[in-house]
Order: C-alpha cells, then sequence, then structure tokens
C-alpha cells in the first residue's frame, strides 16, 4: 500500500490510541489518590507524576532514530505492553518508590506508543493528507483524555481510598491492553522498507535548524502546558468561587468534546484559511480565552469559554505535527517527531512548575495570564514560520530556495 491508499490502518490506530490514551489518562489520577493513600504529601505527588515525563526524555531521540531507519509498528505493541503493566503494577505497589518507578514505565510506553503512532501517519500518508490524518488520529487521543478520567472518578472514592484507586490501576491496565486487538497488520511491507535505508544519520542540531521545526516544537509546547494546566488548575479555581467538583468535571469533559470536534472539522477549516491562519488564529483566540477565565465570570460564560477554547486547542497538536513533519530533513522525520515529544514532556514538567510558583505568588488565577501570554507568543510564532514546499529537497531550501507560508500544502 503507498502513501495515500486504504486508511483502514489509520481507524484501527484511532482505537488503539483510544485505548492506551485513555488507560494513561485513567491511571494518573488514581496513582496520585493511591500515592496519597499511602501517606505521600504534595511533594511526593509531584516526583512520582514529574517522573512519568522525565525518564521518556532519555530515550525519545534514540527510538526517533531507530524508527527513521527501520519499522514503526513494533514500537506500538510494545508501547501499550508498558503501559498497561505499568498501570497494573502501580495497583499492586505498597510503596512510594514503586509507585514512581511504574509511572515511569507507564510514561515510556506512551512515549513509545506515540512516536511508531505518529511515524506511522507520517510515512503511510500522502503530503497532502498529513494535516487531515493527524487530525483524526489525535481524536484518539481526545477520546482517551474524555473517557479515562470519568472512568477513574466512578470507581475512586469512599472510605478504602487505596482499594478504589488500586482497582482503577488495574482496569486501566486491563483497558489498555484492548489496543493490542487493533495493531494487527498496521504497518504496510512498502512503506515499512522505506525507512531500512535513509543513508547517515542526520545531526539533532541540522533538524533543529530546519525552519519550521523549532515553531512547531514551540507550538506544540505550548498547547500541551494549556491543556494541562488547565486540567490541573480548574479545580483549584472552581473551589476558590464555590463551583461543585461535579460541574468542574463536566466544564473539562465539555473542553475535550470541543477538542474532538474541532479535529473532525479540521479539513475544511484547513482549505478556508490555509495552515499558518489557522494556526495563528487559533491561539490569539485561545490565548484571549485563557486569560478571560482568570475573570470572575457566571458558570455560563465559563463553560462558553471552555467550548470555544478547547476547539481552538485541538488545532495546534495535529497542525504542528505536519509543520515538524514537512520542515525536517529527509530521512530525520521520526527523529524530529520525538524531538517535538521532547519539548512536549518538558513543557509537562516545567509548565505545571510555573504555574504553582505564579498561583503561590498572585493568586490561582494568575497562572492563566501566563497561559494567555505564552499562546500569544505561540501565535506570533505560528505566523512567522515557513516550511520548504513538499517535494522540495533540504538543500534547495539551504541554498535560498523560496520556503511558503505553512498554509499552503499540495492538495489542501
Amino acid at each position: 500500500m503507498a502513501p495515500g491508499g486504504n486508511r483502514g490502518w489509520l481507524l484501527r490506530l484511532v482505537i488503539a490510541f483510544s485505548f492506551a490514551q485513555g488507560a494513561v489518562s485513567m491511571a494518573r489520577p488514581a496513582v496520585s489518590y493511591r500515592a496519597l493513600a499511602l501517606g505521600a504529601d504534595e511533594r511526593a505527588i509531584g516526583v512520582i507524576a514529574g517522573v512519568y515525563a522525565l525518564l521518556p526524555l532519555f530515550v525519545a531521540v534514540p527510538l526517533g532514530r531507530r524508527t527513521d531507519h527501520g519499522r514503526c509498528a513494533p514500537l506500538l505493541p510494545v508501547g501499550v505492553v508498558l503501559i498497561s503493566g505499568g498501570c497494573a503494577m502501580s495497583g499492586l505497589a505498597d510503596s512510594l518508590w514503586a509507585m514512581a518507578i511504574w509511572s515511569g514505565v507507564m510514561g515510556l510506553g506512551h512515549l513509545c506508543f506515540v512516536i511508531g503512532a505518529q511515524s506511522l501517519v507520517a510515512r503511510q500518508s500522502a503530503p497532502h493528507e498529513q494535516d487531515r490524518n493527524f487530525g483524526h488520529f489525535t481524536i484518539g487521543a481526545s477520546l482517551g483524555q474524555l473517557i479515562g478520567p470519568i472512568a477513574a472518578g466512578a470507581l475512586i472514592g469512599g472510605r478504602d481510598m487505596a482499594g478504589t484507586s488500586a482497582l482503577a490501576l488495574l482496569v486501566a491496565g486491563a483497558g489498555g491492553a484492548v489496543a493490542l486487538t487493533s495493531l494487527w497488520r498496521i504497518e504496510s511491507r512498502t512503506t515499512a522498507g522505506s525507512g531500512k535505508d535513509r543513508g547517515e544519520r542526520v545531526p539533532v542540531r541540522r533538524i533543529l535548524r530546519a525552519r519550521g521545526v523549532p515553531a512547531g516544537i514551540f507550538i506544540s509546547l505550548a498547547v500541551l502546558s494549556a491543556t494541562d494546566i488547565l486540567t490541573a488548575y480548574l479545580p483549584v479555581v472552581g473551589e476558590h468561587r464555590g463551583i461543585a467538583p461535579s460541574v468542574i468535571g463536566l466544564l473539562l469533559s465539555l473542553r475535550a468534546a470541543a477538542t474532538i470536534a474541532c479535529r473532525l472539522v479540521l479539513t475544511p477549516l484547513l482549505r478556508l484559511l490555509g495552515r499558518t491562519l489557522l494556526l495563528t488564529v487559533t491561539c490569539l483566540l485561545a490565548a484571549l480565552l485563557c486569560a478571560g477565565i482568570a475573570l470572575p465570570v457566571p458558570v455560563w460564560a465559563l463553560a462558553l469559554i471552555l467550548a470555544v477554547l478547547g476547539f481552538c486547542l485541538g488545532v495546534g497538536q495535529p497542525l504542528s505535527m505536519t509543520t515538524v513533519v514537512q520542515a525536517s530533513p529527509d530521512g530525520a522525520r521520526s527523529t524530529a517527531l520525538a524531538l517535538r515529544l521532547t519539548g512536549n514532556r518538558l513543557g509537562q514538567v516545567a509548565a505545571p512548575a510555573s504555574a504553582g510558583l505564579i498561583a503561590g505568588l498572585a493568586g490561582v488565577a494568575a497562572p492563566f495570564v501566563m497561559l494567555g501570554a505564552l499562546l500569544l507568543l505561540s501565535a506570533g510564532v505560528a505566523l512567522r514560520a515557513r516550511t520548504r514546499p513538499v517535494g522540495e529537497s533540504e538543500d534547495a531550501g539551504e541554498r535560498g530556495g523560496a520556503r511558503p507560508a505553512l498554509g499552503r500544502k499540495s492538495g489542501i
């Protein structure tokens, strides 16, 4: 199957990603509750959560290198096994250090799956299909993020917090393992062979200097940081404004549902606006909406803000993937995607820490103002970014050949 052929593999990949991401989204709050039941304080919770993001930083680029020169599909079942094992063993662990280790295993599994899956989408999609296919691929993540926390909340509670959180982790492990059923023959022989002979390795510095790659990494970091901080600090804002936890849960689900809706209509939006303008407008609007959360608005207005914000945040991740893929040198796409994921992980560590510091100094609404500034900066980055045309060699671009705006794509 050549790139741009039958897309049954993409549907199976979305299904697998939904189960894998759902397991992670269910397990992460369950890990915190179980750690609290085992006697952890806020600092220990932070360490356990940080290990999830920090451990994969050391293997992201080597995994990207390996995928550039080999197959993508083997990383998918490896990732699912590590995710499911990390979830289940976290439920069985009886010490905080063991929970930290298994949290890191879970994060490593998620990284393996995402690198393999993103590389598969890039390799098996025709250039003009990449925006659409990456958009559909990320629907799997949004579905998992929508269902996972709801499932965790349904299981965790009561007097036996340790027992119910352990049960939630075991269920998350079993649910994640279901992803294995959708991974059969997901990589075609034609595209699998295309990654084996790529010549010499492209240096990381050269990848990062390619116009468009830093922009894609930064936009992805900003959007993911906004999503993470929104999830972490909206309950705190609700507590200060007297909004019930059940309402906060519905508001967060509304945000996730709006993100899914955005990705379903991504293709017509791209035809209407082009990639550059769409990224710029949505980042700019998201910046204003994040700052708006800091205002003491009624619940109905907060719901409206979060719905529009979720729609805007749904654009950044898939389009930043395409930006990085099309801007990266030939033979280094997976490595470039791994660098993008490395930026995401760094953002997941630095953004909550910065938000916590700002909240302590200026109040719980201040982190949303910080997010507004970060997204405003990402809008400027999106406007200035350029990538080389599809089919143009990188050498031609380095000799000074014109590079079009991100919105100029073949076939869209």
